[in-house]
């Protein structure tokens, strides 16, 4: 996974963006020079599209990738939107009553 890439390319096929594994732009390629004739909200629209395209190929394959690995009855949908509750998930496994000690406190 390390290695994988994910590739959009715009509908003229213009522009296209790879991301990483980690969501980093790793390459933006100007594929023709329609770019030249394209007012710079047009441009910057359909380079944001390209890269959020390819980011959200990339996440798809990452979460399709580890979810085998997720605990039972973990949301991967939810997890990779940000809706992921992990006190809902400790009291869903009973873990909820124990007392863990916060690393944070001293005197404990």
């Amino acid at each position: 996974m390390a290695s994988a890439t994910e590739e959009a390319v715009s509908k003229d096929r213009a522009i296209s963006a790879k991301i990483d594994a980690e969501g980093q732009l790793v390459e933006l390629k100007f594929r023709t020079n329609a770019y030249k004739s394209m007012a710079p909200a047009e441009l910057s629209a359909a380079v944001m599209d390209v890269v959020k395209r390819a980011r959200d190929r990339m996440q798809d394959r990452v979460m399709e990738a580890y979810a085998p690995f997720a605990p039972k009855g973990i949301d991967m949908e939810a997890a990779r939107t940000g809706g992921f509750d992990p006190t809902k998930m400790m009291a869903d496994l009973g873990l909820d009553k124990f007392d863990f000690p916060d690393p944070g406190r001293t005197g404990r």
